[in-house]
C-alpha cells in the first residue's frame, strides 16, 4: 500500500545522491560499533543524554541559522543527530529489537496514516482541521484514554505545559480570548504576592500557578513560550558579557562596582544594539 501511494513521485535528482551517501554513513556506523572500543560500549542508556544534548544544539542551530541566515551549523547538527538514529537502530539490530528498515517503513506507514488528506480521500479545510485529524488518529492508533496521554514529562517544563494546554483546548477546555488570560495572570500574581514569606512549598506552588497561567497567555498571543525565554536568555547573556568586557578593561573589580553603576552599563550597552 505504501509503495503504491507514493510511487508517482519521482526522487529529485539532487536527492540521488543521499541514498549513496546515507548507505555510507550506515556502514560507517557499523564498522564504528566493530573496530572502535568506546563505540562498541555505547548502550541505548548511554547515550540518552547525548540525544537530548544534540538535539538541543540542533534548536540553537536552528535560532542560529533563522538570526544569521547561516545554516552551516544546523547542517551539521543534523548530521549528529542522524547518526544518533543510525546508532540506536544498529544497536537494536545487534539485540534483535528491530532494525533501520523497520524504524524507516514503520514512520512512512505512519505518515500515511495519519494523512488521509493525502494519501487517501479525507477533505480538509485547512491547517486547523489537518491538526484535529492527527490528534484523533494518534488517539486511536495508540489506544489512549486522555486527550493529554503522549506529552512526554521529560519535555521541558515551559513546552511541557504549552503542549498540555493545547491538548485541552482541543477539546474545547480553554479560555475564550488573551484578556481572560490576562484576568487569570492578574489573579496569580496576587496570589503569589500573598504567599511571600510563607513556607517555600507554598510559594513554589503559587509561582508554579503563574508561570503555568504565563504560558497560556502566550500559547493565546501565538508566541512559544520556550523559545521566548530562551531568546531573553540569550539577550541577557550577550548584554551581561559586554558589562564583564567593559568592567574588566576598566581595572577595577566587579565587588567595587554599585548595582546602580552597573545598570548604567546595561543601558548603554542596551542603546548600542
Amino acid at each position: 500500500m505504501m509503495s503504491e501511494d507514493v510511487s508517482k513521485y519521482r526522487l529529485p535528482t539532487e536527492d540521488e545522491g543521499a541514498l549513496q551517501s546515507l548507505l555510507e554513513f550506515i556502514q560507517i556506523v557499523r564498522r564504528l560499533r566493530a573496530e572502535c572500543p568506546w563505540d562498541r560500549e555505547q548502550t541505548h542508556g548511554s547515550l540518552r543524554p547525548m540525544l537530548i544534548e544534540e538535539a538541543y544544539e540542533t534548536v540553537e542551530a536552528i535560532d542560529q541559522a533563522i538570526d544569521t541566515g547561516d545554516y552551516t551549523e544546523l547542517k551539521k547538527e543534523l548530521g549528529d543527530l542522524l547518526l544518533h538514529i543510525l546508532f540506536h537502530s544498529d544497536l537494536a539490530r545487534e539485540e534483535g529489537h528491530f532494525t533501520l528498515e523497520e524504524v524507516v517503513r514503520t514512520e512512512c506507514e505512519k505518515l500515511i496514516y495519519r494523512h488521509p488528506h493525502v494519501f487517501g480521500n479525507v477533505k480538509v479545510e485547512g491547517a486547523e482541521h489537518v491538526t484535529r485529524n492527527w490528534e484523533q488518529l494518534k488517539r486511536l492508533e495508540k489506544g489512549r484514554n486522555s486527550v493529554l496521554d503522549g506529552v512526554p514529562a521529560s519535555l521541558p517544563a515551559l513546552q511541557r505545559a504549552a503542549r498540555t494546554q493545547e491538548r485541552a483546548a482541543k477539546v474545547g477546555f480553554d479560555w475564550p480570548d488573551s484578556e481572560s488570560v490576562w484576568e487569570k495572570v492578574r489573579e496569580e500574581v496576587l496570589e503569589f504576592e500573598e504567599e511571600l514569606g510563607k513556607t517555600e512549598h507554598r510559594k513554589e506552588e503559587e509561582f508554579g500557578d503563574l508561570l503555568f497561567s504565563l504560558v497560556n497567555l502566550a500559547r493565546h498571543e501565538g508566541i512559544d513560550p520556550e523559545g521566548a525565554l530562551r531568546h531573553a536568555t540569550h539577550k541577557f547573556t550577550h548584554r551581561f558579557r559586554k558589562i564583564e568586557a567593559e568592567v574588566e578593561a576598566s581595572g577595577r573589580p566587579f565587588s567595587e562596582y554599585t548595582l546602580e553603576e552597573l545598570d548604567a552599563i546595561w543601558e548603554r550597552v542596551k542603546q548600542q544594539e
